[in-house]
């Protein structure tokens, strides 16, 4: 088959849409955060507040894992933060969305355990299981959407 100009146009270099972010260049990510209203300041004012925002502007779609990470990082954060006794309140201000979105980041925390997070996360996941029912855990684990 020869080559001419009428299939030129078929050939895209991905690279050139390729947008690389390096640690150095995006920092901690948090900056990503700020323009939401996510801050230490409000974590200490209102958590629940705080975890339906970062609910509501969770990076599923994303596909650079520095963000996902970032996120997770602002939300356990918020999770980690909370009182035991204000983790039912929050549970059931959100909505079946944002508690199956919830679930996600509960399941990734468990991915990377931190000190002290395996028992907050597994009370977390006790109360969104209490509200949510065992669709919300099939829901997450089916999906092929990310956090």
């Amino acid at each position: 088959m020869p080559w001419d100009s009428s299939i030129y146009f078929r050939f895209i270099d991905v690279y050139d849409y390729n947008v690389a972010y390096s640690e150095e260049s995006c920092g901690s990510l948090i900056w990503l955060f700020r323009p939401l209203g996510i801050d230490q300041s409000i974590w200490g004012t209102d958590n629940i507040e705080a975890l339906k925002t970062v609910l509501r502007n969770a990076p599923i779609s994303s596909r650079n894992q520095m963000v996902k990470d970032a996120a997770l990082n602002v939300v356990m954060q918020v999770l980690l933060s909370m009182k035991s006794s204000q983790i039912e309140e929050a549970v059931n201000a959100l909505d079946r969305d944002h508690l199956d979105i919830l679930m996600k980041y509960i399941y990734r925390g468990f991915e990377t355990p931190s000190e002290g997070s395996s028992g907050q996360l597994l009370a977390w996941h006790e109360k969104v299981h209490a509200v949510a029912g065992v669709g919300c855990i099939v829901r997450v684990l089916t999906d092929k959407k990310r956090v």
